[in-house]
């Protein structure tokens, strides 16, 4: 017995029909053989224990300076700068793209209005009276369209402008960390020119009171004028080395000045008490979980998320594309007749789509995004495996500097009494004034080491606070990665 089909129904059987060709044809154009390659890094092949405890740092770690001067330079930094500026309008760009993927998985409505004036043909296929006349058409309509994710194509496109999205945010903390450790250096920087220039000072004092012993001994027939003008030529080389420790002192302040947004000339009489700077209580080791911190290796962890889902989204345009489209309107020849019930019109209807043939287009398109992501998975593994070498560098040279600082102390100590002595025997007559040259030289040295060394410490303590995240917090969904 034959079933005889309804004319109703022969539309949707015709739709079965198509739908289950095409999904027939679904061989045609296949992802087949693409696929990333690459494979991110491990915690403990380069030497990071995931499991041990890890300290929180603080995001105002430069406070722990103790520094009220440093603290307002580097707070007027963060508020001023522009280069922040620039990583929030990036920031505000990567959220506009995530609104965009967002709202291609939800429905579409338009609505349109249309009015023209048209003259019809009367030899066309429009009989009179409208054959040979002119007419005004109208046409109002509302539709709406909604594609129906089967195979997440547009939730892999939300995951990757999130995961976009989420770099920017650690790019803009890593700016931010990056501001604050520069204001913190060259706060340091300027300490340290200002001790030299204050050693350099004591120095000149010194030999300027030598000078003047000097020559009392040439009046008095106990020195010869050797010595009176190695004396007088002594005094233009620290002047000299003053004035080179001047030019840094300026330069330095104008780099102060121009992070934290000011006039060059603001900062002019800015001091930085390089020996009243408290020292920052550091952690001995490296655990991953606080390298994990760091700005800069959770935007690449996020790239690489972002670079997953871009994956995701270009092996879903493989597969069918259905979306159910409906409108409902008004329309007529004759505006007059546009209001009339009798000019509704309407229509609703699936539609479904597959690529069967492309030249190779939407392969083309996987293997780049293949490719992007192998490139992002090998970004991470550097940014992780630089962050170790970064942090255990700082470790080490914090090690060293206070082995330095123990022995340096030693020699400044035994150079200061050599020249005490020399001093007093030249007084006396029982030494020559290049004794004294020496030994001034050597007292000299270990005074600006004694310096270089104290600034060194705290320089490098502020690079070690950024090597370990600077107090980035990331999200929760990142805490398990090194």
């Amino acid at each position: 017995m034959h079933m005889k089909t309804s004319p109703r129904s022969q539309p949707l059987a015709a739709l079965l029909l198509a739908a289950g060709a095409v999904l027939a044809l679904a061989g045609c154009a296949s992802s087949g053989g693409i696929a990333s390659s690459a494979q991110m890094i491990q915690p403990a092949s380069i030497g990071l224990d995931a499991n041990a405890p890890g300290a929180v740092l603080a995001s105002d770690w430069w406070r722990g300076f103790g520094d009220a001067k440093l603290n307002q330079l580097t707070e007027r930094a963060l508020s001023a700068n522009p280069s922040l500026a620039v990583a929030q309008a990036r920031l505000a760009r990567a959220q506009a793209a995530v609104s965009g993927a967002q709202s291609a998985d939800g429905p579409h409505v338009s609505g349109s209005l249309d009015a023209s004036r048209q003259y019809f043909s009367a030899n066309s296929i429009y009989p009179p009276p409208l054959g040979g006349a002119g007419w005004t058409l109208g046409e109002a309509k509302i539709g709406g369209s909604w594609e129906f994710d089967f195979f997440g194509r547009n939730r892999a496109a939300i995951e990757a402008a999130l995961g976009s999205q989420r770099a920017a945010a650690a790019d803009a903390q890593a700016a931010r960390i990056l501001l604050a450790s520069q204001v913190t250096r060259s706060y340091v920087q300027l300490g340290r020119l200002l001790e030299q220039r204050t050693i350099a000072t004591r120095s000149l004092q010194q030999r300027e009171e030598m000078l003047s012993l000097i020559k009392q001994r040439v009046q008095e027939g106990l020195d010869t004028k050797v010595e009176l003008r190695l004396g007088e030529g002594a005094l233009p080389e620290l002047r000299q080395q003053i004035e080179q420790i001047d030019e840094q002192v300026t330069l330095t302040r104008h780099a102060l000045a121009a992070l934290t947004a000011q006039a060059p000339d603001k900062l002019d009489t800015l001091t930085a008490p390089l020996r009243a700077v408290s020292a920052l209580i550091l952690p001995a080791a490296v655990p991953a979980n606080l390298l994990g911190r760091r700005a800069d290796i959770a935007a690449a962890r996020w790239r690489v998320q972002a670079a997953s889902s871009d994956v995701d989204s270009a092996k879903a345009q493989f597969y069918p594309n259905i979306n159910l489209s409906g409108f409902v309107g008004l329309a007529s020849i004759g505006l007059d007749r546009l209001t009339k019930s009798s000019s509704q019109e309407y229509g609703v209807g699936p539609a479904i789509s597959l690529p069967i043939f492309d030249s190779g287009r939407l392969r083309a398109n996987l293997s780049g995004k293949a490719a992007e992501l192998d490139a992002a998975v090998a970004s991470y593994n550097a940014a992780v495996i630089d962050a170790v070498r970064d942090a255990a560098d700082q470790i080490s040279s914090l090690q060293s500097i206070e082995r330095q600082q123990q022995q340096q102390s030693r020699a400044q100590a035994a150079a200061e009494s050599a020249y005490e002595l020399s001093t007093q025997r030249y007084q006396a007559g029982l030494s020559t004034y290049l004794v004294v040259l020496a030994a001034e030289t050597s007292v000299l040295n270990q005074r600006r080491q004694a310096a270089d060394l104290l600034a060194r410490a705290l320089d490098t303590q502020v690079a070690l606070m950024r090597a370990l995240g600077g107090g980035y917090v990331q999200q929760a969904t990142l805490a398990s990665a090194p």
